[in-house]
């Protein structure tokens, strides 16, 4: 009796194998469904964003003063901050909503919610902003946020943070403008401008920014074989202070037992 060759069922197996894996992993690397529905309904990353340099707007926490010149009422002239809804208490108009506003825009918005109570009105507001910020991680010495002066460069803000002189790796600083449909990533040689003064890639920062410094190849390496090492130290190290505590409890006991010989 001859035999069929399996072979081409086993590369049918292996094939759909391959193929179940691909569609397992397309499924888990996807956003599911209901997720995106969430995101598109209730937006994505903070509630209002805008370009501080061009024209700053209003956000949660900030505080502002406004000014009715037409009426001296106390309820149209005063100060407010903000709310976590983005409301503002304006005078007798109530509470108002103001969040993601630029300054001219509250103020045509003011005026119009005054104009309801009172014959002329004219109202001019002033934004004390809190400060906007930016993030910093990698080979530096001082992670995390740090406040947004502005007109605050790439270079500047790395430079600030003291960057690591042995392991961080200026040529391949990483800044990220995070968005979900058009995100920007840049790879910027710092070192160049160190070195031959090309500032191509030294933009100035915004508002939310992500800054990278990576580490060098070196250190990349020395962290890859400290991570090999680390579990193997550690109980080394356990097992160590182990051995000196009974060490000490055995001197402790035989200590003892001498004083005693001694007295008797």
């Amino acid at each position: 009796m001859i035999s069929t060759p399996r072979f081409p069922s086993r590369i049918a197996a292996r094939l759909l194998l391959v193929t179940g894996l691909l569609a397992l992993v397309g499924c888990t690397s996807s956003p599911d469904k209901r997720v995106l529905q969430y995101l598109n309904r209730d937006g994505f990353g903070v509630r209002y964003s805008g370009n501080a340099y061009q024209d700053n707007y209003l956000t949660i926490g900030d505080s502002i003063a406004f000014r009715d010149s037409y009426n001296k009422d106390q309820s149209v002239n005063g100060q407010a901050t903000v709310g976590i809804d983005g409301t503002i208490e304006f005078g007798p108009a109530g509470r108002v909503w103001v969040a993601g506003m630029t300054v001219e825009e509250a103020e045509v918005y003011l005026t119009e919610k005054a104009a309801a109570y009172f014959t002329q009105s004219d109202v001019q507001v002033v934004l004390a902003t809190k400060p906007k910020g930016y993030y910093i991680f990698g080979e530096i010495g001082n992670e995390g946020k740090k406040p947004l002066k502005g007109d605050l460069t790439l270079f500047e803000a790395v430079m600030s943070a003291k960057p690591k002189e042995n392991s961080a790796n200026l040529g391949r600083v990483r800044l990220i403008r995070a968005d979900p449909v058009d995100p920007l990533v840049i790879t910027a040689n710092l070192g160049q401008i160190l070195t031959i003064g090309d500032s191509t890639f030294n933009p100035t920062l915004q508002e939310n920014d992500i800054i990278v410094v990576p580490p060098t190849m070196l250190a990349q390496i020395g962290y890859f074989v400290s991570d090999l090492v680390f579990p193997f130290t550690t109980v080394f190290k356990t097992v160590f202070q182990g051995l000196i505590g009974l060490n000490n409890v055995g001197n402790k006991f035989g200590g003892n037992n001498n004083n005693q010989n001694n007295i008797f």
